[in-house]
């Protein structure tokens, strides 16, 4: 998918329409933008279920039920917070398909080992499949790694309907 956000969102809700497939979102430094590039396309009611933004880590874990015990040994910005939080909208939701994103959109924040622009994904189905993603994305200002993100989850998405397919 190397199209605009609304061209992906559209496809991928195409592609869960035709295969009665719902989605929840989980997100922190993307702050609702995924659930937003879905719900703007029209018909998306059938597959959006709902959206959590968790951008803090008590959010993660009450909303999302990310272990304290992850969030301490990891930090929140970690692949396995990511597969919590993914495995935690599974969990909250009757939802098929659900995609997480946390990370550091800057300006500040960053650190050597977790700098500006370090983004985790997981998407995760209720069959069981399940993908990681790391992005370091740079320091290329907080909405450019926003909207990076939000194509990257949509992307993450998609190819967790086609492998389903397989």
């Amino acid at each position: 998918m190397s199209y605009g956000i609304p061209d992906a969102a559209n496809a991928l809700i195409r592609l869960c329409i035709d295969r009665n497939l719902t989605v929840a979102t989980a997100e922190s430094c993307t702050g609702g933008l995924v659930a937003g590039a879905l719900t703007d396309v029209p018909g998306s009611s059938v597959v959006v279920d709902r959206g959590f933004v968790t951008y803090s880590n008590a959010a993660k874990q009450q909303m999302l039920g990310v272990p304290l015990a992850t969030l301490k040994q990891y930090g929140a910005v970690s692949r396995q917070t990511a597969e919590a939080m993914a495995r935690g909208a599974l969990a909250k939701s009757k939802v098929d398909l659900a995609v997480s994103i946390t990370g550091i959109a800057g300006p500040g924040g960053g650190t050597a080992e977790k700098p500006v622009g370090l983004v985790h994904f997981a998407a995760a189905s209720r069959a069981g499949t399940s993908m990681h993603a790391a992005k370091r994305y740079g320091d290329i200002g907080r909405a450019e790694v926003r909207r990076q993100s939000v194509r990257q989850a949509l992307r993450m998405l998609q190819e967790l309907v086609e492998a389903a397919e397989r």
